[in-house]
């Protein structure tokens, strides 16, 4: 059984650094037009050639994303960007819309067409179509039972490949369609610019009682009665590789790098380490530990293993955050770990240095210094150069995080 993909996120040149150095087979990414994350840096037509060239450096692969919704006056756009993903030599394009396919079918006939979980697909029959229509992959809706995955798998060409989420957030529409934020702000969320209304707390009003907020449930704070928790399939990478899918897809463009580096890292080892195992492998409880490090909400196993499981979080439309990035590694000189800052530490703090593919590895900061090699007590100015003793390697980028809550 080949060993699935790791898909990761890149929002921005930081984002896709992150992905790129903890392991990610392939990386998806956006121009700021006809992709559904309008919030992120994105990457302009010369970033995305330095983008993909970066990919390529390192055997990864970039997909780009073509998965809005657009109207009739954005169409002018297309060729130019059709011709700006085949001059970066993009290795795919994610598409949402059959006319989008179609045309990009006849306008970049050597790019690969994966068609978006925006597009919905549900079943074998629509995946098999869209095969006959050009499609190389269907990102599969997000909806979908694993025993419904596995017949689409059954039932679909072998040369199709299947694509599903795997980790990050979940949507309360049926995959991403979603007017909600259009009538409450004017954002469209089929163009990437979604305002989130899901998490936001309601209230009933009654007319005749105006300023006379009723919560929903029992709760002073109202109900979060839209409001998805998060999808973790961590512990499960056995049951999806076995189900047929080819590509294991984070959820996360707008999300930090630390957050792409470290669930990328996460699935990689897991799948990493069921491939080595060839069968009876169970996820060792650290690895579990690691999708807790990044700030998220509550997790489920969402739509997986039935409608039941995936739920709401009814107790705020917030994150859990127990952990922080300390600092992010630029090099090792002379038996220093040269960082440069990104939250406050102290010396006698612990911290946890991440290494691609490996167990996060304590730290004791029983010295520090400046940049110049000056004894300080503490880092507490964003991006300043610190060195702490190191009698290992590690590469730059890597990421130096800090417990902020009780285990």
């Amino acid at each position: 059984m080949a060993k699935p993909e790791i898909l990761a996120p890149a929002g921005d040149f930081e984002r896709l650094k992150a992905a790129v150095l903890y392991g990610a087979d392939a990386v998806y990414l956006g121009l700021r037009q006809f992709g559904m994350r309008a919030a992120p840096g994105n990457f302009t037509e010369e970033e995305l050639f330095e983008a993909v060239r970066f990919c390529h450096r390192h055997g990864v692969r970039a997909y780009l994303t073509l998965n809005t919704l657009p109207r009739n006056h954005e169409l002018a756009n297309l060729p130019a960007f059709f011709a700006a993903a085949k001059e970066a030599k993009a290795d795919a394009l994610i598409v949402a819309d059959i006319g989008l396919l179609m045309l990009a079918r006849r306008q970049a006939p050597e790019i690969e067409l994966h068609v978006s979980t925006q597009a919905g697909v549900m079943n074998h029959l629509t995946a098999a179509e869209l095969f006959r229509l050009g499609a190389k992959r269907a990102v599969l809706a997000r909806e979908l039972s694993l025993d419904e995955i596995r017949e689409i798998r059954e039932k679909v060409p072998q040369e199709m490949e299947i694509e599903a989420f795997v980790h990050g957030s979940m949507c309360m529409s049926v995959s991403g369609r979603c007017v909600i934020s259009n009538y409450l702000t004017g954002r469209d969320a089929n163009r990437g610019e979604c305002s989130q209304p899901c998490r936001w707390a309601y209230h009933l009003v009654e007319e005749k009682r105006p300023g006379l907020y009723l919560p929903v449930v029992e709760d002073e704070r109202g109900s979060y009665l839209l409001n998805a928790k998060d999808l973790s399939m961590i512990g499960y990478v056995d049951r999806l590789a076995e189900a047929g899918i080819t590509s294991f897809k984070i959820e996360g463009r707008a999300k930090s790098a630390y957050y792409c580096g470290i669930i990328t890292n996460a699935y990689r080892m897991a799948v990493d380490g069921w491939a080595a195992a060839g069968g009876g492998w169970s996820v060792p409880g650290w690895l579990v530990d690691e999708v807790h490090t990044v700030s998220h909400r509550e997790y489920s196993t969402g739509f997986y293993f039935g409608p039941e499981e995936a739920g709401q979080c009814y107790r705020d439309g917030g994150y859990v955050r127990d952990w922080e990035v300390s600092g992010v590694v630029t090099g090792c000189v002379d038996g220093m770990l040269v960082l440069s800052e990104r939250n406050r530490f102290s010396k006698g703090d612990t911290l946890e240095l991440v290494l691609p593919g490996k167990r996060p590895a304590a730290i004791e900061v029983e010295r520090m210094f400046d940049g110049e090699g000056n004894p300080i007590e503490s880092a507490n100015h964003p991006e300043m150069t610190v060195q702490i003793p190191f009698g290992g390697d590690a590469p730059p980028g890597a990421f130096l995080r800090r417990r902020t809550a009780a285990p």
